[in-house]
């Protein structure tokens, strides 16, 4: 029999890896669509960037509270990861407990650690859901995550409590058959949370105890497995990406636009055609009007979304009321990119579905309303910028499809004729001297 069910267990951890590595494979390929970009450069700043803002959450503490709760539920995800490899090893060789004969007493107060990390995990994911669902904080609350995000966030929650909850039941069942001094149940030493609730136990039967540890056990690991591979298609990716998207954040001045060369290039010909290079192809296009025309990192950061909205919190289009919300911004664009992503699959390259970001996903009233104050980055905690997308998105309604308000064809116009803004002919620009003479 645990000759059977080790093989069932290899086989349910083999499928499950190859499931993730797939979809994992997909969402890389779907990321390298964008456009190449260099970001290598600056390998300390880099670091720092990781440990600061991926690890160490720095932008999350400006609001404290907040800060330690989401810190408490990270640090539960990723340290009692260390269980998980004593559950994936006992589950491969047959074993419980296996690291308990090497650690002896330091066994028992990681399990002691964790306990009270997982109690704390379950607490904070309890007060998460009443400040979404009750209390509807507003960036909560917004039309943004309607549907789908919504729900997603809930189950995030939920799952994790189930989780942590099957952790203590299943060490609670454990010390319950220690003290009875059952075969295979070594005496690992009172657990500070389970040990209490052990009392719960204590005239179960051993057959009960076993089947309610070996039940927890199972469902315990088949609901991080079956998680794991729900994090792809969830905002909760974000736990595994923030890593690298902080190490490959952009490192210029915040906010800083970067011109187009393309573009410098060809008002340079036109005023002096013989500056112009024979043979050089022209542009294809400028700015992006779907996700292909995005840099990578563009859509690194699409995938990277923890769909908080701070970034539409701290916007002051969306906070006046107007159409515009950079996180949906993001949100349109991973959509986006996955349908790209799905249809490639299909087909085994992109056939055109007559959709493109532009227009079909963001529209041309929310990139207007978009004044490019950096607000969006400076608020994001994992390095998202969802300003670079607007200001390519921007770039292609303006420059591909002449697309701009008469105000501000106006300037453009002034700008042609006159080098600035205003309708002034330069030679007029200083008279306003003589009238001080």
């Amino acid at each position: 029999m645990h000759i059977i069910l080790q093989v069932a267990f290899v086989g349910l951890l083999g499928f499950a890896g190859w499931l993730f590595a797939k979809n994992s494979m997909q969402i890389r390929r779907n990321i390298l669509l964008g456009k190449a970009e260099d970001l290598s450069d600056n390998k300390p700043q880099r670091w720092r960037n990781l440990m600061l803002l991926a690890l160490g959450q720095k932008k999350m503490f400006k609001n404290p509270l907040v800060a330690v709760m989401h810190f408490i539920i990270y640090a539960g995800f990723i340290i009692i990861n260390i269980e998980v490899l004593e559950i994936i090893l006992d589950g491969i060789l047959g074993t419980h407990r296996l690291f308990f004969p090497a650690l002896g007493s330091f066994y028992t107060f990681l399990i002691n650690f964790f306990e009270i990390l997982a109690l704390s995990v379950i607490v904070v994911c309890v007060i998460f859901l009443v400040r979404r669902n009750i209390i509807k904080l507003k960036r909560f609350a917004s039309k943004d995550l309607n549907g789908w995000p919504r729900s997603d966030a809930n189950y995030i929650l939920l799952t994790e409590i189930i989780l942590m909850s099957l952790f203590l039941l299943m060490n609670s069942a454990d010390r319950t058959l220690q003290l009875q001094n059952i075969e295979h149940y070594n005496n690992t030493g009172s657990f500070i949370i389970s040990g209490n609730l052990s009392n719960l136990f204590s005239n179960f039967n051993t057959s009960s105890l076993i089947a309610i540890e070996r039940t927890a056990w199972w469902i315990h690991i088949i609901g991080i497995l079956v998680f794991l591979n729900y994090l792809p298609y969830s905002k909760h990716l974000h736990i595994m990406l923030a890593f690298p998207n902080a190490w490959y954040a952009r490192l210029g001045a915040p906010g800083k636009m970067d011109n187009m060369k393309s573009i410098q290039n060809e008002v340079l010909y036109a005023m002096q055609p013989e500056l112009a290079p024979t043979g050089e192809v022209a542009p294809q296009k400028f700015g992006a009007k779907d996700v292909m025309d995005l840099s990578w990192k563009s859509l690194l950061d699409a995938y990277s979304c923890t769909e908080c909205g701070r970034c539409s919190a701290s916007c002051p289009a969306n906070q006046t009321g107007k159409l515009l919300s950079p996180r949906k911004i993001m949100m349109d664009t991973r959509d986006r990119l996955t349908e790209v992503g799905k249809n490639i699959t299909a087909n085994r390259e992109f056939k055109d579905d007559g959709k493109t970001l532009l227009n079909n996903y963001v529209t041309v009233e929310e990139l207007r309303a978009c004044t490019t104050c950096n607000a969006c980055v400076e608020a994001c905690p994992v390095s998202i910028s969802p300003l670079d997308i607007i200001l390519e998105l921007r770039r292609s309604l303006i420059m591909e499809d002449s697309n701009a308000p008469q105000e501000w064809n106006t300037m453009f116009s002034n700008i042609e004729n006159n080098f600035a803004p205003w309708k002034f002919s330069p030679d007029d620009r200083d008279k306003w001297v003589e009238e001080l003479v």
